[in-house]
């Protein structure tokens, strides 16, 4: 199986090269002949990464090289290295520019700070044309229940409760759609070339009012019961974050389309119609 793009209009387009970014050889071989480069592959739940940090370096830094050497080798005109609003832990001020400190406060959050300045020392040291797409929380179709948003759609589309960890933290929430959009103008303006840029709405909603939007959107309303096993470590716990979209804005004339009800009105049709893809209620890590 292919995943979702067993069922993708556009399937018949598309080269699938089996491989692994841990793997060298198998990177080379799927540049051959590739003008531009998203880097999306890496581990990415935050639990999982409390129980195997060294797989978190090996795939998400180590991999990372493999990836820029394979572009540098390849020659690609442009690389496109995904980051994460996470490398910047807890906010220190809002809205969160750039150049706001990163912090380390898990295992993958410490991971992906290593790959960005792998990325960063890849432009500096050897002229490689990488720009680095800073994506706040990203939700929309097709994504898995690891993550907040399908978590509570599909316990409020099925359940007579609601399972969730911590309700206080807030979280700047971007529609699919509009990150795509961003990270294919990062790959189309000279400009963003060596630098960061954060795709974020600039809005932030706690994951309390999330659950209590998403409960209106589905016409229900239901009890929430605080599970100890989804909360995060007290101080590995990131509390808020506020996008500042200034730069992408200034550099890729980006700007998000889709408001926040939107685009969980979207997803939760889109949830609705492949409930039978999701194991509703399980804890993934």
């Amino acid at each position: 199986s292919w995943g979702w793009l067993d069922d993708s209009l556009v399937k018949d387009e598309v080269d699938v090269v089996a491989g692994d970014i841990r793997d060298p050889d198998s990177i080379r071989s799927a540049f051959s002949g590739v003008n531009v480069v998203f880097h999306l592959a890496a581990l990415i739940g935050i639990p999982y990464s409390y129980s195997t940090p060294l797989a978190y370096v090996r795939t998400n830094v180590e991999g990372t090289v493999n990836v820029m050497q394979a572009a540098r080798d390849a020659g690609v005109e442009r690389m496109v290295h995904t980051s994460t609003s996470e490398t910047y832990g807890t906010a220190r001020y809002v809205p969160m520019d750039e150049a706001h400190p990163l912090q380390g406060q898990s295992p993958y959050s410490a991971s992906k700070i290593g790959a960005d300045k792998m990325a960063e020392a890849f432009h500096l040291s050897y002229g490689l044309p990488v720009t680095t797409v800073r994506p706040f929380n990203t939700y929309g179709p097709r994504q898995s229940s690891r993550a907040i948003v399908p978590t509570i759609i599909t316990q409020a589309l099925t359940s007579d409760e609601l399972r969730l960890g911590n309700l206080s933290p807030a979280r700047d929430l971007s529609y699919v759609f509009d990150t795509v959009e961003g990270f294919v103008s990062a790959a189309e303006h000279e400009d963003a070339v060596g630098r960061v840029v954060n795709i974020g709405s600039g809005r932030e909603v706690s994951i309390g009012d999330l659950t209590e939007a998403i409960m209106r959107l589905v016409g229900r309303s239901l009890p929430i019961v605080l599970d100890g096993a989804r909360m995060r470590p007290s101080d590995s716990e990131v509390e808020r974050l506020l996008a500042d979209n200034t730069r992408a804005k200034e550099l890729l004339g980006w700007t998000p389309r889709h408001s926040l009800e939107e685009g969980l009105a979207g997803t939760i049709e889109w949830v609705k119609d492949h409930l039978d893809q999701f194991r509703v209620g399980a804890y993934v890590t």
